[in-house]
């Protein structure tokens, strides 16, 4: 599954690692974590992690590399959890003198010149665990804590139907590691107190479609001052997971580039509504950003249909 990647990474003497923008626990757990094993397993490589910073996860003080045009020449540039090219966080990935993808998405377009892409796995982070016990490598306790913590992300605690007794052996190899886990756990769950009263607040927005598709909208303004958008929207769409009878439901939250649409099912497939309106994700969860409200409604009315169908 491997072989084509090892191979680049072994020719190349420089390699830049790629994730998707706005990084959640698998994008830069599966980055930080790679980086890590390549240094840690090939010595006397140039290895750069390069993209914005990780919001979602202040706890992470890792910087990215600020590195100019001339580094991808000759290069290997690695994108890792990345469903599409438009969501590359840096798109001079396109001008090294290699291309790798492995990630987890749906396949919507191609983005590399060797692509490993495999959506049953529940990350990228596994795909990457996998391809360290597959070849080898050693592993330090960076590394597992990095991967481990994109497996527990992107899984939903080890939640998801993604979940496999392939995750488990996984976790386990990582888990030969002395990883903390009360500290990860603690820096993962731990929210200020003005984010609490955010959420509680922002439940009384729920609101139905006539099939029970769940939804918030939340406009510019009513945005906290500090407020992220992506943080405020995957944040927010998690109030509905959990309501008696909903199978499908949908966060959305204006900003400066459009409205943020997060849409998440615990059944129906719901990609192709995303990818209709130029995202991308899993069959059950996915993401997109669109011109305006009025779009947005559109696309919640299309949530809508499909409930009928189910």
């Amino acid at each position: 599954m491997f072989e084509q990647v090892l191979q680049l990474i072994k020719k190349y003497p420089r390699i830049i690692i790629h994730r998707h923008s706005y990084p959640d626990g698998d994008a830069i757990g599966s980055q930080i974590g790679l980086a890590t094993l390549i240094k840690d397993n090939f010595k006397g490589k140039d290895v750069y992690m390069v993209g914005d910073p990780a919001t979602r996860l202040p706890f992470i003080d890792t910087v990215m590399d600020e590195i100019p045009d001339e580094y991808f020449n000759n290069a290997l540039a690695i994108v890792l959890d990345c469903g599409g090219a438009h969501m590359v966080c840096d798109q001079r990935y396109k001008t090294a003198a290699a291309t790798v993808r492995i990630d987890h998405h749906i396949l919507c377009d191609k983005v590399a010149d060797v692509e490993v892409i495999d959506s049953t796995f529940e990350s990228a982070c596994g795909m990457v665990t996998l391809m360290a016990k597959e070849c080898g490598w050693k592993l330090s306790l960076q590394s597992a804590t990095m991967l481990y913590m994109g497996m527990v992300t992107d899984s939903g605690r080890f939640a998801f139907d993604s979940v496999s007794s392939r995750t488990f052996e996984l976790a386990a190899f990582l888990m030969s590691q002395p990883i903390d886990l009360n500290a990860l756990n603690y820096n993962l769950n731990a929210e200020d107190f003005s984010e609490i009263l955010n959420k509680a607040n922002n439940m009384h927005k729920i609101k139905f479609t006539p099939h029970n598709v769940a939804y918030i909208y939340t406009a510019r303004e009513e945005l906290p001052q500090t407020g992220d958008v992506p943080i405020v929207s995957t944040g927010l769409v998690g109030l509905m997971r959990d309501i008696k009878g909903v199978h499908m439901w949908v966060n959305f939250t204006e900003s400066d580039d459009g409205v943020h649409c997060e849409l998440r099912s615990n059944n129906p497939n719901i990609n192709p509504i995303a990818v209709k309106y130029g995202g991308g994700g899993h069959k059950k969860a996915s993401g997109c950003i669109v011109p305006d409200k009025a779009t947005a409604m559109k696309l919640l009315d299309d949530l809508d249909a499909l409930a009928v169908t189910e």
